[in-house]
């Protein structure tokens, strides 16, 4: 089929007869379109006055697709590129074994298993159903388990949060990443919006799905299974150490994948001990910043806001500083919830989370501040690891581990006794206090400085009375473990960095995909 891009719509279109609007559209005068269905939307909201979807859309035509072409010669109009998963005839070695089963681990199990080769994956924290439930008692303000939170655990990272499908990746397995969402259960707006998300509460059943997909086809998922030790022989791996619950065995294998999520930390120090070659990376930390969903309705859509063709508005802000840092938004949760993402004991992390409706009073977003390796001290490649854990460990201490620390805006920025006027929505407890003594003053200056640009930008982003929680301290990992074309790692034979701990991936999709690509590497090392 034909792909037609940049597709101007009212809000009010009837996408039910998408093929009537977009014979009216000037582009495509011309040839004859006998079928066609929305492939991606979006709200252009630029200009209050004249709100619209830009869309793109999946068309066939009467007379053949390559003389349609021709006729219109349109850059922005080309064939659909399709992605088709690689297969291994009558592998008969060792099965790959991926470590994490988070969006790049399941992706890349997904692949392998595919392929033929019944891969096995290694994931320390527990399946989605009972992971939940250790998550919701740690909420309620019980014991944290470290080894089945927001942060460990079948999905990853990504169940507790909004589950957003957004990318700034240009890949043709983005698409095909969607379409296994949807198959397993999303919903099938995910195919067309282009802010998609799935929602936490979705995601569970979605992650379940594909994890019986992958042993329908061979593969297999230990849980409550975490690598302690990589082997190698002859400057390959060839085979791992894991600890369960109840042992410790070791593991033949001869091609792994590390998928092990930006908060491993035990294992990257794991890596360093055996001389893995990593390097420091820019990262960032800051705090969510919560508003009335309301407010941000209508600052984003003006009159607007209550149409029915609308869901809740979410928004994307960066700025450049004088100072040259960068300061910006990530993982806007429209309708959503701040949650207590820990994972070490004594330390605090928070992160964002939207159910699938996204009908939460509040809004929330990271707010972030750009850390470079020259802010840290020393020489050691895991200075990252320990900046964070600073922050984290003063933010328990400053709510005397008790709660979760936050501020309003009006007094973080001006030091006033500012009431909120928003309802902090983390648990256990919120803990009013000063969340300034988290930071050191580089992030403080940034953070205020960001705030008050961002206000300028959306009418009451700055508001006194909006809420500030802290830290957000995991939003990536502080260092790359190096790889080289064929995504080996350079100290290693046949070991696979893959997904966000590896350093080459920031959110689920982009996740997905490197899990995709890593797989095929491996796929390649078969063939």
């Amino acid at each position: 089929m034909i792909l037609v891009n940049n597709i101007k719509l009212p809000l009010d279109t009837d996408f039910n007869n998408f093929k009537s609007a977009l014979k009216k559209h000037s582009a495509l005068k011309g040839v004859i379109i006998t079928d066609a269905k929305l492939y991606k939307r979006s709200v252009d909201a630029r200009r209050k006055d004249d709100l619209h979807f830009c869309c793109s859309a999946l068309i066939s035509v009467s007379g053949g697709e390559n003389k349609a072409l021709k006729r219109l010669k349109n850059s922005k109009i080309y064939l659909e590129e399709k992605y088709e998963f690689k297969t291994v005839e009558n592998h008969s070695g060792e099965r790959p074994v991926v470590v994490g089963f988070g969006p790049a681990g399941i992706f890349a199990a997904y692949t392998l298993a595919k392929a033929g080769l019944k891969p096995i994956v290694l994931e320390r924290g527990k399946a989605v159903d009972q992971r939940t439930e250790d998550v919701k008692s740690f909420w309620e303000g019980k014991e944290l388990n470290t080894e089945s939170n927001v942060q460990f655990g079948e999905g990853g990272a990504g169940t507790f949060s909004d589950g957003k499908l957004t990318t700034g990746i240009n890949d043709r397995r983005c698409r095909t990443v969607l379409e296994i969402f949807h198959e397993n259960g999303a919903n099938e707006n995910i195919l067309t919006e282009a802010k998609a998300h799935i929602g936490t509460d979705v995601l569970a059943l979605v992650i379940k799905n594909i994890r019986e997909k992958i042993i329908s086809l061979g593969g297999e998922i230990r849980f409550s299974s975490r690598l302690d030790k990589i082997n190698s022989k002859d400057g390959a791996v060839c085979s791992v150490e894991v600890s369960t619950r109840e042992s410790r065995y070791t593991l033949p294998c001869d091609r792994l994948i590390l998928a092990i999520g930006h908060s491993a930390r035990d294992t990257l120090y794991m890596l360093k001990d055996i001389n893995i070659e990593m390097v420091r990376k820019p990262f960032a930390v800051g705090v969510r910043i919560e508003h009335k969903q309301n407010d941000i309705n209508r600052a984003l859509y003006g009159n607007f806001a209550n149409h029915p063709a609308l869901s809740a508005a979410d928004y994307k802000l960066a700025v450049h500083l004088p100072s040259g840092r960068g300061v910006y938004t990530f993982c806007m949760c429209p309708g959503g919830f701040v949650v207590n993402a820990s994972s070490e004991n004594k330390r605090l992390a928070v992160n964002g989370m939207s159910y699938s409706l996204r009908d939460g009073e509040n809004a929330n977003s990271a707010l972030l501040c750009e850390v470079l390796p020259d802010d840290l001290e020393g020489d050691d490649v895991l200075a990252g690891i320990e900046f964070q854990r600073k922050l984290e460990q003063a933010a328990y201490n400053l709510a005397s581990g008790s709660g979760v620390p936050v501020q309003t805006v009006g007094s973080y920025l001006f030091g006033e006794n500012t009431s909120p006027t928003v309802t902090p929505t983390v648990k256990p407890s919120a803990v009013y206090t000063d969340i300034s003594e988290i930071f050191p003053d580089f992030i403080n200056t940034s953070l205020r400085d960001g705030i008050k640009a961002f206000g300028i930008k959306i009418s009451g982003f700055d508001s006194k009375g909006a809420v500030l929680t802290a830290p957000e301290s995991r939003s990536s990992c502080p260092v790359r473990i190096l790889r080289d074309s064929n995504f080996c790692s350079l100290s290693l034979n046949h070991l696979y960095p893959s997904g966000e701990g590896a350093g080459y991936a920031g959110g689920i999709m982009s996740a997905a995909v490197d899990g995709i690509k890593t797989a095929e590497a491996v796929i390649d090392s078969f063939l």
